[in-house]
């Protein structure tokens, strides 16, 4: 028996599209600044969007909408295809979405990128608590979006695809510059020149006939492709319909002849918008006559057709389910049906084999070696075996780290780092290992540290400030100076050109006579920005050697200003022999602002490694960056009478272990 029968009372399903209206509205109404901004973060990537069932969907629609507004090609994908190929999440932002959260497959998924990908991890979700949300709060680098849902969805997940479509169809009105992207309650959809119920309606008869033949034959506009995709989902999900996909070429491509021969399986609905109009009418007219046809017939592909789309296919699928007395909300799931879809992917799918080590991985990312580049494996590895070699065997009496994304996460906000490192920093200063902190912020750094380090503590750390140009202990405040700079200066008026100009700095900062910083709109990327600024003084005739960039800022220094200056300090005041000084920081390959940190001998990355083969390596794991990465080297310090060596013995490790 493969039909669950049920009264003529409304089943599951219907209940849950009677609700479609309050999710609606609530998406609607939600706040979605953050989620505009990490899509405007991807505004010069491809993009990569992940989800399973309705989530797929909705994957799809944010990868078409991306597709259609900064012309980068992007692509859904299923878990599996990130969990089998992660090297997918190399180079462009991914985007994970999962209603619940629960399913195995989107959390092996995550795992998986983040270990693979540079780049930021973007997770939608309609759950604070999950086993995705609790893989999340772990792991470095992965935003989530959480927008709850109130009733717990269904089977086939109604309420949170739409959910979820309607706050990625409204980030990209927005950003589009739609203040009112889509209208403001769900019965304002229009398909064509009617509404959604009037069109349901009138496709009674299709549908009665689809039904009586079992099969549904879909052709879609590409540019409603995730129409398509929801609708062929659910009607294979809740076993209503055997279903076939094709967009209207590749189905005048040989699928056609289904028609034929075997002409009492077929009914055919397209999906098509002006564009297509003409072409599927063409077809059309071509088909036998005893084929049943179906127009959904959207006015455009944009944010409001394609949720218009979303929503009466929605209803017709509710419709294909009365007419054969099955609830699409709530099938019969066998035993076998759970225990498949539960699988613990993470012991029956081995990680993909890296073709280096991940230390010579990150240098030849950072030298530019792609694909198909040949790679001199024997050099790097020789240089790669000599430094791990010469740095286990080094005993240090100083230690120098970046601020932030080493000390604490990349942020454009002020914050104290997080108590593990704190820990760690107070373990070392008390035991008498001089620790500098270099960082291109000013006091707030040390109003930060005053609030978490122990009092006798304070005065054993040492800043190097406004990257490296004023130098003290911790327990002093900075002040500002009388000096000034004509360089500054100028640099300051060109900069303020350029944001009246419509470059989108969010503020510049001129601290003579160290710097001026330039950050940026929250999600707009400093590697391209760079260019920009390097550009405009170029032209002005001015020096760029002193422009380096952080992932949230570009700063512009004077003459002689460098993190550097903090290790040369430390040299003279503390009589510490170079050698026995170890640095770290995140952004080693100039114009990163820890080039100059990581130019000294013995150095440490825990991002983006130095371009030079003898030092400013990444040794972490290639999943651990930015503060993990700072953690795992810190939790392998063995201090000893005010000195320590590194013991990287276990760098065997699982990659789920601390």
């Amino acid at each position: 028996m493969i039909a669950q029968r049920m009264p003529l009372a409304a089943s599951h399903y219907e209940d849950e599209l009677a609700q479609l209206g309050n999710s609606y509205a609530v998406a609607c109404a939600a706040d979605i600044d953050a989620l505009k901004l990490a899509i405007a973060s991807a505004s010069e990537c491809s993009m990569i969007g992940v989800g399973s069932g309705g989530s797929f969907t909705v994957a799809a629609l944010l990868c078409s909408l991306h597709e259609a507004y900064t012309g980068r090609v992007s692509r859904p994908s299923t878990p599996l295809e990130i969990i089998c190929s992660p090297a997918l999440a190399s180079s462009s932002p991914v985007f994970l979405v999962s209603a619940e959260g629960k399913n195995p497959d989107i959390v092996e998924a995550l795992e998986r990128a983040r270990r693979f990908s540079s780049r930021t991890i973007h997770v939608l979700t309609n759950r604070y608590n999950s086993p995705l949300m609790e893989h999340v709060r772990t792991l470095p680098g992965v935003r989530a979006y959480v927008f709850e849902l109130g009733k717990k969805d269904g089977y086939l997940a109604t309420n949170s695809l739409l959910l979820d479509a309607v706050l990625v169809a409204r980030a990209y009105g927005e950003l589009d510059g739609l203040l009112e992207p889509i209208p403001a309650n769900i019965e304002a959809l229009r398909v064509g020149d009617q509404s959604v119920e009037e069109w349901l309606a009138a496709a009674q008869p299709f549908i009665a006939e689809a039904v009586q033949r079992g099969a549904l034959t879909i052709v879609y506009s590409p540019l409603l492709r995730p129409i398509a995709i929801d609708l062929e989902s659910k009607l294979s999900e809740g076993a209503l319909l055997h279903t076939q996909l094709a967009d209207l070429r590749s189905y005048a491509h040989g699928r056609h002849l289904w028609l034929a021969q075997r002409p009492q399986d077929c009914a055919v609905l397209a999906l098509v918008e002006p564009s297509l109009g003409a072409l599927w009418e063409g077809m059309r007219s071509k088909f036998p006559p005893d084929i049943p046809t179906l127009s959904l017939s959207l006015c455009g592909a944009d944010p409001v057709q394609l949720i218009t789309g979303l929503v009466a296919q929605m209803h017709l699928v509710a419709a294909v389910g009365r007419r054969l007395s099955m609830d699409p909300g709530r099938p019969n799931v066998p035993t076998y049906g759970r225990e498949i879809h539960y699988a613990n992917l993470h012991d029956v799918i081995p990680l993909p084999q890296a073709i280096a080590p991940s230390e010579e991985q990150s240098k030849y990312e950072v030298l530019g070696a792609h694909w198909p580049s040949l790679r001199s494996h024997g050099t790097v590895s020789r240089a790669a075996k000599a430094f791990s070699e010469s740095i286990l065997a080094q005993r240090f009496r100083a230690i120098v780290f970046d601020y932030d994304g080493t000390l604490c996460s990349s942020q454009s906000k002020d914050g104290p780092p997080p108590s593990d490192v704190i820990d760690h920093l107070v373990r070392l200063a008390r035991a008498g290992v001089v620790v500098g902190i270099a960082s291109g912020r000013g006091g707030s750094i040390q109003t930060c540290l005053q609030d978490v380090l122990p009092g006798d503590v304070l005065p054993r750390i040492r800043l190097g400030l406004y990257n490296g140009g004023w130098i003290a202990g911790a327990d002093n405040v900075p002040k500002a100076s009388l000096e000034t700079s004509e360089f500054l200066s100028h640099v300051t008026r060109i900069v303020a050109r350029l944001k009246s100009m419509g470059v989108p700095i969010l503020s510049h900062r001129a601290t003579p006579p160290y710097q001026v910083s330039v950050r940026f709109r929250e999600g707009i990327a400093t590697d391209a920005m760079w260019f920009v600024i390097a550009d405009a003084l170029r032209q002005a005739g001015l020096d760029l050697s002193t422009m380096v960039r952080s992932k949230h800022s570009v700063d512009i220094l004077a003459q002689n200003v460098s993190k550097s200056a903090l290790v040369a300090n430390i040299i003279q005041q503390d009589k510490v022999d170079p050698y026995q000084i170890l640095t770290m920081g995140d952004q080693g390959a100039w114009p990163g602002n820890d080039a100059a940190l990581l130019e000294h001998r013995f150095s440490l990355s825990v991002d983006m490694p130095s371009r030079r083969l003898d030092r400013g390596w990444k040794l972490a794991p290639a999943e651990k960056r930015d503060v993990d990465a700072t953690l795992w080297y810190l939790a392998r310090l063995r201090i000893d009478d005010g000195a320590f060596r590194i013991d990287l013995s276990d760098r065997g490790e699982s990659r789920r272990d601390p």
